[in-house]
């Protein structure tokens, strides 16, 4: 391994001012490491005190009770609130926080019914300032899955208040959302919060026993590139309805506008993108890709990606993303070594495999041995384990810092296609974008500036 590529991904947190946290425990593997060609173990890629790997138990440990609120109640707020309960004894959820009532309501009655929670009606808070209503009710920890564009302000205004708080993914559309997203994260490093983002293949046992495999026993060698994808159906959208204002009819389709979700790129395959970067360390420098609009019904934002993305060490890796009914699926990472590649299963499924050069198997992550000695197998429930464990043991955790950077490199690939010209990390990093309006009320929107993007230049007559 050369001296550049010995550069650690906490090197490139701290100069970007950030130092990253990597999550989970796996299990016994069904192979052992292989050997390199001089009959020796292979090196690792980096050193075993410079990652750090909790333990995943099915439960977090015993300990003090702690009380959550919940901001932004949709679906994936909801289902967060529940894998909390789910995670550990002693947590509750004492307060609900979002735009709209009805979410607030919904989200109330699937507790009740569910998880026999009972919130009180002072506690359930409606409006752009339910956040902090939320957050000043009294709770302990926060959960932040409002759309991704509130999510840096939610989190600042948590932290400030001395919250530990769980950040659903993405957490920022736009270089000002990510600046934000690093100066709190070193405040809240500074107070002891412990901080956990929904990049719940960081608490996957199989990804996690890869990363190990990979990173610690150096199985596949050096990474010289990958593949990393996540192509799939055309997610939901909402048709406007009587009565909606632009801002209503864009925060219920929020998943369909790019100032909203940061676009599919940056709100899905994120996922995707930021496990070629924690496995290999790299640091993305550049962005080159192109992409459009061929299917979508509502918003304003692409369907499809295709990136080449380039490290620091002059590594390149594929980035593919697709939201459209009727063409082959692939959600998955592909890593390719000197020694050997890895790949992931398919939709996320945990399937992950370690080949030589040659396509022998050399190690398979066994699943039915994970069902046979764990009972707690779902990623969404266990970062939920880890980050309350953390917080009982005042163990600190911060992976705000390190899911920025891979935030970021998505948005990167983003305006790099939106633009047709290959994207700097240093030009991505210092730009003025903010899809943050003026006024934040339920009412009408300049419409004019939420149009597809279109790269290039028109052929002149």
């Amino acid at each position: 391994m050369s001296e550049k590529n010995k550069i650690s991904r906490r090197e490139f947190l701290s100069y970007s001012a950030m130092a990253g946290a990597i999550g989970a425990l796996g299990v016994t593997p069904l192979l052992s490491a292989c050997s390199d060609d001089k009959g020796g173990k292979n090196a690792a890629l980096r050193d075993a005190g410079s990652v750090y790997i909790p333990e995943l138990p099915d439960k977090a440990v015993d300990g003090k009770p702690l009380k959550a609120g919940l901001i932004g109640c949709g679906g994936r707020g909801t289902g967060a609130a529940q894998d909390f309960l789910n995670a550990a004894d002693n947590v509750t959820v004492v307060a609900l926080g979002d735009v709209f009532p009805d979410r607030v309501e919904n989200a109330r009655k699937e507790l009740k019914e569910k998880h026999n929670i009972e919130i009180a009606a002072e506690n359930c808070f409606v409006g752009f300032d339910a956040y902090q209503k939320v957050i000043d009710s009294g709770v302990d920890v926060v959960i932040i899955a409002t759309p991704p564009l509130f999510r840096p302000t939610h989190f600042k205004y948590a932290t400030e208040k001395g919250v530990h708080s769980f950040l659903e993914k993405p957490i920022a559309v736009d270089p000002e959302g990510y600046r934000m997203i690093m100066a709190t994260a070193k405040q809240a490093n500074a107070k002891g919060l412990c901080v956990v983002t929904g990049t719940q293949r960081h608490h996957q046992r199989a990804y996690v026993e890869s990363f190990k495999k990979i990173v610690l026993d150096g199985m596949i060698g050096e990474i010289t590139g990958g593949n990393v994808y996540w192509n799939q159906s055309m997610l939901w959208y909402k048709t406007r309805q009587p009565g909606w204002s632009d801002m209503e009819w864009m925060i219920r389709d929020w998943v369909n506008w790019k100032a909203m979700s940061g676009d599919h790129i940056v709100e899905q395959h994120v996922h995707n993108i930021d496990v070629f970067l924690w496995f290999s360390g790299y640091k993305p420098v550049s962005a080159t890709g192109f992409g459009s609009r061929q299917r979508r019904i509502t918003g304003d934002q692409y369907d499809n990606f295709s990136i080449d993305f380039v490290c620091d060490n002059g590594v390149h890796f594929h980035s593919m993303s697709r939201q459209i009914d009727g063409c082959s699926n692939n959600v998955s990472e592909f890593l390719q070594g000197t020694k050997g590649t890895w790949e992931s299963g398919g939709g996320g499924s945990g399937a992950c495999v370690i080949k030589d050069l040659a396509g022998n198997v050399l190690w398979q992550y066994d699943l039915e041995a994970e069902k046979a000695a764990h009972q707690q197998n779902n990623p969404y429930v266990l970062e939920h384990v880890n980050w309350i464990s953390c917080i009982r043991q005042g163990t600190p955790i911060m992976q705000a810092e390190e899911t920025a950077v891979s935030n970021l490199a998505a948005i990167m690939g983003r305006e790099s296609a939106y633009t047709g010209k290959t994207v700097t990390w240093d030009e991505i990093s210092a730009a003025s974008l903010n899809y943050m309006p003026e006024k934040l009320e339920l009412g009408p929107m300049d419409m004019g500036k939420y149009t597809v993007p279109v790269p290039g230049e028109a052929k002149k007559a």
